[in-house]
């Protein structure tokens, strides 16, 4: 199985890791499973280390910014490793593809319309009228 980072922003292309880089152990899950839970191994922990040659200089001081210089994902929640494994490399390649987007840009402050002002205020004596009318009316 392979891990690829699919095309994003800040993802040009896609991107495979190389195996050297991945590292999966699995465990017993627990969970639904029937019998078969205490004797297959189906949790999956995938670990992806973010440094080498695979990334760029600069998609690497990125995603090492945001994520560390590894990534651990874990699987159980389905009976089948298999699938463990498919859902763990999709998080992990999700992951990594949202660290190496590039930052929002900065918000500029605005200022308020004159109209929005008007609208605002106009609302407020409405509703100050509106709760002025609720005193208690005195024959």
């Amino acid at each position: 199985m392979k891990l690829v980072i699919p095309l994003g922003p800040g993802v040009p292309t896609p991107i495979e890791v190389p195996r050297e880089a991945i590292t999966e152990r699995f465990s017993r899950a627990s969970g639904p499973g029937g019998q078969g839970v205490n004797t297959t191994d189906s949790r999956v922990e995938l670990e992806v280390s973010l440094t080498g040659d695979w990334l760029s200089e600069a998609q690497q001081r990125r995603v090492v910014r945001r994520l560390g210089d590894r990534v651990l994902v874990v699987a159980s929640e389905h009976r089948e490793q298999r699938r463990n494994r498919t859902a763990a490399r999709e998080r992990a390649a999700e992951m990594i593809r949202e660290a190496l987007a590039p930052p929002p840009p900065p918000r500029r402050p605005t200022k308020p319309t004159r109209g929005s002002k008007e609208r605002r205020l106009e609302a407020k004596k409405r509703r100050g009228q509106t709760k002025a009318g609720r005193g208690r009316i005195v024959p």
